[in-house]
């Protein structure tokens, strides 16, 4: 009997003409399991032919789970992939990937970079709050910088990593952002938006005066996507809301149903950010079993700063099969 689960999206990207949609995927259970990363396809982000599992389990330092991940383009073009292993012991860990082929439209192979992991969890971090790094940014200074999710007690925190050179991460003084009481912050986003409310989206590394800044979480208390407008320090590398009551957690969500483990990604060939959310539905367990597989994906495109959307499912029906909605 044909079976699947998947979950989150990780690592969404435009290149060469095709969209990726990595994907959160036990390909021999329609549950929670040892997780691969599932990769589909698509010219139109309507019709999606599957590939097969861009990454499986099979290092040590992932042994237990391939989990969620961001892409961030290098200066040549190419996408690097900074993703959560969960080692033989169950430690969360950050692990490098790039292209086995950057010729290949499709991206079908990645190479595992053989220093990983490249970032294990800071002291005062317990290894099981490690986890989801962002797409990374560089800043005005030359330097990569990108954001972890994690927890000091019940604050949800961000941590942030600065490198030169996208393999050597040196964590930073303080705090991308933190609130009290929000609890373990997961799949975290972070990306620029215009001042003016214009439509058009913008690179991940762009800033300055007309630029403000989104901060997502997904929280892992209550299983909710939560996001929050503010200002981002470039010189400090923190972010301050707008309006500390609505902060991240306690105010603005993108979706009011069952939606989780969100994502955007920076369309270039049309000037839009899009953004993929989990909808991990009501059925039971059971239910899940007996029909063979579980969860769907929506992806709303963003207006900035409104975020009034459009949505579009997308789920599979056989992995072999091009997927028309």
């Amino acid at each position: 009997m044909w079976s699947n689960y998947w979950s989150y999206n990780v690592a969404p990207l435009y290149y060469k003409g095709w969209y990726h949609l990595f994907y959160q995927y036990n390909p021999h259970d329609a549950f929670w399991g040892l997780i691969s990363w599932g990769h589909a396809v698509s010219v139109d982000l309507i019709h999606w032919l599957y590939l097969d599992l861009a990454m499986v389990p099979d290092e040590w330092y992932d042994i237990r789970g391939v989990w969620t991940g961001s892409a961030t383009f290098m200066a040549n073009g190419t996408p690097q992939i900074l993703y959560t292993g969960s080692t033989n012991t169950s430690v969360q860990v950050q692990n490098l990937a790039y292209p086995s082929d950057p010729t290949d439209f499709l991206l079908r192979n990645w190479t595992k970079v053989s220093q990983n992991p490249v970032l294990e969890p800071p002291s005062g971090i317990l290894s099981t709050d490690f986890r989801d790094p962002t797409t990374a940014w560089l800043g005005n200074d030359g330097l990569w910088r990108m954001a972890i999710g994690s927890k000091v007690n019940d604050t949800g925190i961000a941590l942030i990593y600065q490198s030169s050179d996208f393999l050597s991460w040196t964590l930073q003084d303080g705090y991308l952002h933190q609130v009290e009481g929000t609890g373990m912050w997961e799949c975290l986003d972070f990306y620029p938006i215009l001042r003016s409310g214009s439509d058009v989206g913008v690179d991940t590394s762009a800033y300055g005066d007309d630029v403000k800044h989104v901060i997502k979480a997904s929280m892992d208390n209550t299983k909710l996507d939560f996001y929050t407008i503010g200002t981002y320090d470039y010189e400090n590398y923190t972010f301050s809301p707008d309006s500390p009551p609505a902060d991240l957690g306690l105010g603005l969500r993108y979706d009011y149903g069952k939606f989780y483990a969100s994502k955007t990604f920076y369309d270039e060939s049309k000037g839009r950010r899009i953004l993929w959310g989990w909808i991990n539905e009501s059925d039971s367990l059971q239910n899940d079993i007996e029909k063979g597989w579980a969860s769907i994906q929506v992806r709303k495109f963003l207006p900035s700063p409104c975020f009034k959307s459009v949505s579009a499912p997308f789920s599979p029906e056989k992995k072999q099969e091009q997927i028309v909605y």
